[in-house]
């Protein structure tokens, strides 16, 4: 890879440290079960790519980073690490980024009063400020992310997904989140509607071209990352197998559908679809469809001033393209 997401996170490095200050502040509660659950939940964070959106986004308007900026990320945090808490519990997962999930370790009915406290913390944050506008960016984003999952369910179901439908639910399910940070850090630094928008709308490209890259992730496009099948044996449909499918011949694609909706978690039916997606351009088409969002969302990044933020922005969305996990 190029460059470390490290290198990228370089300029903005003590407003990160500010941040971390701040949220983890925000996190404190006197109950003392749920203090040690907030500080088992901060000290396993993630990449922070959803912050790092926030703050160079907003630095495209304004240079210095402003209270309010510092809430929005804050914000974003707490909304979408309740609906991971909660998505935990739906999954029945045990593990969250290589750590025990909540609840794996205090089980489900505290997992869920845990998002619970983080949805209201994130709703109270903004109320207490009068951050109205950027509660509703990232509440319609919440809304959006689980109406996304809900149709991947209905789906999943039929495995009857085309690529418009695969196109909706990503957006829904992943960009809208990426898309609500570079509203947010717009709409903190005093950005005007249009702005917004345009911000939000390139958020929402880059989160498209994330998402795809990830689903190439399941057909081992990658030396590491998740382990491969796994979305097939989950019954996901993702566009290497929808653009795969719809080439097919009537046959071929009755074996393929029967593959997935039966494998049973067995390696030897999955291996087979992934080579029948491999073989019939699958990956390749899904590669040319990343490259073409990366380049609307570059498109539309190039409509701001030519600055050191919007270069780090260029470098974040090649990152989430060219990223081997």
């Amino acid at each position: 890879m190029s460059i470390s997401l490290n290198e990228i996170q370089a300029p903005i490095a003590s407003e990160m440290q500010q941040f971390e200050k701040k949220f983890r502040s925000s996190m404190k509660t006197r109950v003392l079960l749920l203090d040690r659950i907030m500080s088992y939940i901060v000290k396993r964070k993630g990449k922070q790519m959803r912050p790092m959106f926030v703050f160079f986004t907003a630095k495209l308007f304004n240079e210095s980073i402003t209270e309010a900026t510092y809430r929005g990320a804050a914000l974003i945090e707490l909304l979408h690490t309740a609906t991971l808490v909660h998505d935990d519990v739906v999954d029945d997962a045990n593990y969250r980024r290589g750590f025990f999930s909540v609840n794996a370790l205090w089980k489900n009915k505290i997992a869920v009063l845990v998002g619970d406290y983080l949805l209201s913390k994130g709703l109270l944050l903004s109320l207490q400020n009068d951050d109205y506008d950027l509660l509703k960016i990232v509440s319609n984003a919440v809304k959006e992310m689980s109406e996304g999952e809900l149709l991947q369910i209905e789906k999943a179901r039929r495995l009857d997904i085309n690529e418009e439908v695969y196109f909706d639910i990503i957006r829904q399910k992943t960009a809208s989140l990426i898309a609500s940070c570079c509203a947010v850090g717009a709409a903190s630094a005093g950005a005007c509607k249009e702005e917004v928008e345009k911000a939000r709308l390139f958020g929402e490209k880059v989160g498209i071209a994330f998402q795809i890259k990830d689903d190439l992730f399941d057909y081992g496009t990658a030396e590491i990352g998740k382990p491969v099948g796994i979305d097939i044996k989950e019954k996901k449909m993702t566009l290497p197998l929808i653009h795969a499918l719809r080439e097919a011949d009537w046959l071929t694609k009755r074996r393929v559908i029967y593959n997935v909706k039966n494998n049973n978690g067995d390696n030897k039916r999955v291996q087979q679809v992934i080579d029948f997606v491999k073989n019939s351009g699958g990956i390749d088409y899904t590669i040319q469809q990343m490259s073409q969002y990366h380049a609307e969302a570059l498109a539309i990044l190039h409509t701001f001033p030519d600055t050191p933020s919007r270069r780090s922005l260029e470098q974040l969305i090649a990152y989430t393209i060219e990223r081997e996990k």
